[in-house]
């Protein structure tokens, strides 16, 4: 089989990249840290005849929209969102439906010392099954403990690792020794391209209901103020 020169990768990138914007007026940028590559062609099968995930740099990704502007400007508010680690994921179809199909694609993680915690860790109260040696662990952590039946009890409950914080070495130790991976990895979804609006993910949460109960709102405080004003 002969490979492709890179000019010529290149050349079919931009145009695969082209294909997928004119074909699909929707697409979730998603941040793809910590997705390894078994995980992410499980996501790919996953939404297979739903959507398709493209990856490339994002100098290229940008070219390719810059070089299309003439045909849709619209593209052209993409650019501010191709930053860092991302992907695009096209679809033409319900996004919500399509929003959970990429969010139930998570593996859990163990702790790792230096990376970015990305929730709060806790331990609960427990009984360890670790034998008294493994004390000077707990200590280092502040973490109250006691010895019951010969291993170590975590007599309270402990925050261990906040959020954004980085993971220390202990920590890290810590959890691995009790078989506890605390984090889970999957596609992250940084925003929403639609129709040539772009939008946070949140929004897709927003129902019908929220959105009457908000306008109802509204009507009652115009007619609140009108009534203070003396305004029929």
């Amino acid at each position: 089989m002969v490979r492709e020169d890179r000019a010529t990768w290149k050349s079919n990138y931009f145009l695969r990249l082209i294909k997928l914007l004119d074909d699909n007026p929707k697409i979730f940028i998603v941040n793809v840290d910590n997705v390894g590559s078994n995980q992410m062609q499980q996501i790919r099968m996953s939404l297979r005849g739903h959507a398709e995930i493209l990856m490339g740099k994002n100098t290229m990704i940008r070219k390719a929209i810059r070089g299309h502007l003439n045909n849709n400007p619209d593209l052209e508010i993409l650019l501010n969102h191709v930053r860092g680690n991302v992907g695009f994921v096209f679809t033409r179809e319900n996004l919500s439906d399509i929003r959970d199909k990429i969010l139930e694609n998570k593996v859990a993680a163990p702790a790792k010392a230096g990376a970015l915690a990305p929730i709060d860790v806790f331990l609960d109260p427990q009984n360890t099954g670790l034998g008294p040696e493994k004390t000077s662990f707990f200590q280092a952590l502040t973490i109250p403990t006691k010895i019951s039946r010969g291993t170590i009890e975590i007599l309270n409950k402990v925050h261990l690792i906040k959020k954004d914080d980085k993971v220390g070495a202990s920590e890290a130790t810590l959890l691995n020794m009790l078989k506890i991976s605390p984090f889970t990895y999957g596609l992250k979804i940084l925003q929403i391209y639609d129709e040539g609006s772009a939008y946070s993910p949140a929004v897709l949460d927003i129902s019908d209901d929220d959105i009457i109960t908000k306008l109802l709102q509204g009507v009652q405080r115009v007619a609140a103020i009108s009534l203070e004003i003396g305004y029929p």
